[in-house]
Formats: structure tokens, sequence, C-alpha cells
């Protein structure tokens, strides 16, 4: 742990000053200017994301501001996968925004302030520092979803998500004071030292855990906390819903390690005991509830819900007897999962986008009929994806599902590994039912899919590294490994 150069916040500093001037790009420039608004947002955070990532070769920890904001390899990595899973998103974006008349600076300026508040939740370091970049990440996802102000779908959608997450900021506004009522402190170091000595109140901290736990669950989309997900991935625009469903859910996932790892983690077996519960319902509505749907979006909602579920396993398997020798692995497996997570979804987006046209979502299960006929390479990438969320070799998915899955069973909790399975199987019907209506049935729409050759060279890149991760994942497991390692010094 030592005093860093200012050199690594120039990353995120990079981000800070690529708002400031795509803001004052589309005031003054207007109308003309969206086009050189939109190369801003992408260059900048896909720079942002490659800097990250070579950053993150750096094993120190450093820390700013006082404590409060820290870079380490964690950190790196994992705003490295959210700069660079937003710098996808938009291009995927690009021609369904032109359709719909939503190609404006909003979108883009919004998306990035979406995406420095995840930048500030995964480097936060002190729990207002941590509530500070989950409000800023949050109210511009409010805003995205409501851009299309003139569907009632989409206001209603923003409207379920706005009142829901601000009651789940209070939940969590209410946690943090009695932690600090209970510990004194809200640096997550501090708080840690103050549980691991026993100066606390228990009866109090408790409830603190309590309460931060379902703030966690809400912005991850676990039960019983989940109700506005299918409503929002519904009902918000495509290019909307994936940057709903895309960088948050990682940057949720990695607020949530700093909260209950890093800050609580002598108060693991509590904690543990409630995530147990939340990874189980997830599992079971998530894979159960997902067969019944005939809308491709609110599908893929409950495939969310049901994939945090396996994101919780890994974060509830890390303490064993009050012994930590597993953690790391426990841990690193939840963080891959949810990077795999990320780049699989961000296909499948991509390919819903690619079927729609300017009077069409093409969100049903209907749409995707006999999609091979009218392109074999887009229909093979959906398959790709499809066999990953389903967790069917060779795609990276099944290897993500097995690391979470080993860490399970290495906590001793066969009866909710053999849960897992089992829900897994539920889920693969869904999700191979794509497949077969691409391959199997009659197109009810020949028409020709146009698409850009940038959103058709991404496509491609998705595939192969859904493919290229599944074959080889060692290289991507072992960077989580040790990010995690260097980071908790375990």
């Amino acid at each position: 742990m030592q005093n860093a150069p200012m050199t690594a916040l120039l990353p995120d500093a990079l981000v800070m000053f690529a708002i400031v001037i795509a803001w004052l790009n589309d005031t003054f420039v207007g109308q003309e200017g969206r086009r050189t608004t939109y190369f801003i947002a992408f260059y900048s955070t896909l720079v942002a994301g490659i800097w990250f990532a070579f950053n993150a070769f750096d094993p120190q920890v450093h820390y700013f501001f006082d404590h409060m904001y820290v870079v380490d390899p964690f950190a790196n990595v994992m705003k490295a996968v959210v700069s660079l899973g937003y710098a996808v998103t938009i291009v995927y974006s690009r021609r369904y925004l032109e359709d719909r008349g939503l190609f404006r600076g909003d979108f883009f300026l919004l998306g990035m302030f979406s995406l420095l508040g995840q930048i500030v939740m995964i480097s936060g370091n002190n729990f207002l520092t941590l509530y500070l970049g989950l409000e800023l990440m949050s109210l511009s996802l409010y805003a995205v979803i409501a851009l299309r102000r003139e569907v009632a779908s989409s206001n209603e959608a923003a409207m379920k998500y706005y009142v829901l997450g601000a009651l789940a900021s209070g939940f969590l506004l209410y946690g943090i004071s009695m932690l600090y009522g209970a510990t004194g402190s809200l640096d997550l170091s501090e708080v840690f030292k103050a549980i691991s000595t026993s100066h606390y109140d228990a009866t109090v901290l408790l409830f603190g855990v309590i309460f931060i736990v379902a703030g966690v669950a809400f912005k991850m989309g676990a039960v019983p906390f989940h109700m506005w997900v299918p409503d929002v991935y519904q009902g918000a625009p495509t290019a909307m819903t994936l940057v709903v469903g895309g960088g948050p859910k990682v940057a949720a996932f990695a607020w949530g390690l700093r909260f209950l790892v890093m800050g609580l983690l002598p108060l693991a077996v509590e904690w543990q005991q409630m995530l147990v519960i939340l990874a189980a319902l997830s599992l079971i509505v998530g894979n159960i509830t997902g067969i019944v749907q005939r809308n491709v979006k609110r599908m893929l909602a409950y495939s969310a819900i049901s994939n945090m579920g396996f994101v919780l396993l890994g974060l509830l398997a890390g303490v064993v007897d009050e012994k930590t020798t597993g953690a790391a692995s426990a841990y690193s497996s939840a963080m891959f999962y949810s990077i795999v997570y990320l780049i699989t979804t961000l296909g499948t987006f991509g390919v819903i986008m690619l079927l729609a046209r300017r009077d069409c979502e093409a969100d049903t299960l209907e749409d995707f009929k006999g999609l091979n006929q009218r392109s074999p390479v887009f229909a093979f990438v959906m398959m790709i994806m499809m066999f990953s969320l389903a967790g069917i070799p060779p795609a990276v998915g099944f290897y993500a599902k097995l690391a979470v899955l080993q860490a399970t069973m290495n906590a001793g909790l066969t009866w909710l590994t053999v849960l897992a399975v089992i829900t897994s199987l539920f889920g693969a019907f869904y999700y191979l039912r794509i497949v077969k209506l691409m391959y199997f049935d009659e197109p009810q729409d020949k028409s020709p899919i146009l698409a850009d050759t940038g959103t058709r060279a991404m496509l491609a890149l998705n595939g192969v590294a859904v493919l290229v991760l599944g074959i080889v994942p060692d290289p991507l497991l072992r960077a989580c490994l040790q990010a995690v390692q260097h980071t908790l010094l375990l």
C-alpha cells in the first residue's frame, strides 16, 4: 500500500474530461455535432478501457483523497471491462438510435455519466464514496430509460426503476448510518479493523448489514429485489436496456465486493447466510419464470436474475468455518463470471438491435425464426451467445459456471450446487429455444439484414471472444485471481 503518483488517476480523469468536451460540443454545436459527440464518447471510453487494462499490471494498491478512493488491480480490471463494454454498447446502438430519432447527445452524455458513476463505485474505499458513485450511475440510468418520452412504456419503466431505486438507496443509507454508529467510521479499512477487534455494537451492526445486503441485492437484481428488472428490460428501448443491463451489472458486483468483503469480511458468516437465500431464490425464479416469456428482452431480464444468482454463489463461498483459505478462488470466480456475463450480454443485445427496424423492435421469439436463412453469420453469433448463457461448451459461459460451482462445492454447499445445476437445466430450455427457431423454423420476415461495417466487425469480434475465451479461459481466470489476491492480500 503506498501513496501513488497521480498518473494512476489519468484514465479516470480522461473519462471526466471527455464528458466535459462532449457536453460543450453538444451545447454549442447542436444537431450538427451529434456525430462528433458519438466519436468523443466512443474513442475516449475505448482509450480509457485500454489504459485501465495496462494499469492492471501494476500490483500496488494506491490511495487518493484521504483514503476515500483506491486504485488497485481489481479496480483497474473492472474499470477496463465497464469502459470497453460501454464503447461496444454505443457501436451496437448507433443505427438503432438513428432509426428512432434518438441519436442525440443526451444519450451519450448520460451513458458517460453512468460510466463515471460505475468507475467511482468500483474504486470507492469509503461508504460515502461508494454511495455517491451509485447515485451518479443510477440517476443517469433513470434518465436514459426515459429518453423516448413519447413512448408510454419507456416512461413507465423509468418511473418504476426510479421509485424502487430510491427505496433501495434509502435502505442503503440507513444501513450505512447504522454501520457508522456502530464503528465510528465510514472508511472500509477502519470499519474492517473495528469489527475485527470487536469494538462495535453487535445488534446495531447486524441491522446495518441487513440493509446494506438489501441495497446490494437490488442493484444486482437479485430476488426478491428483482421487481424492476423485467419491466425495465422490456419497457426501455433496446439500446437503453443494454446500457442498464451491461456495465452496471459488473459495477454492482464490484461495489458489493467492496462493501461486503473489503469492509465487512469479519461478519462474513452473517451476510453469507443472507446471500445463500438470495442466490437460491434468484436461481429458481430467474430460470423457471424465464421459460414462459415470449418477449426476448423480458426473457433476458429473468436470465440476468439467474446469472446474478451465480455471481452471488461466488461471493458467498469465500469464507468457510471462519477461514479464508479459499476466498481468493471464490471471489475471482464471481469476478470472472460477471465479466463473461457482460461479454455475452453485449453480443446478445447487439444481434437484437441488428434485427430491429425503424418500425419494429424485433424483441419477440417470432422475430428470430429462420435467422440462419437470412444471415448465417449473425445466426451463428447468436447461437454462441445462447450456448454461453446456457453454459454449454465450448462457449466461455460453461467455464464461468464451472468455476463458480467448484467454489460453491469447496465451501461445502453441496445442496446449493445441485440446485444451481438443476435450475440451469430449466434455463437452458429458453436459450436453446431461440437456437431452434433460428435454424429449424421458416422466417416470417425475409427482408435483408442491414448493418454498417463497424457493427458487423464488432459482432464478429464479440462472437470470437466468447469462443476463444471458452477454448482458452486460463488467461482471464488467472488475471481475475491475481487481481483479487493483490487487492485483498489473500
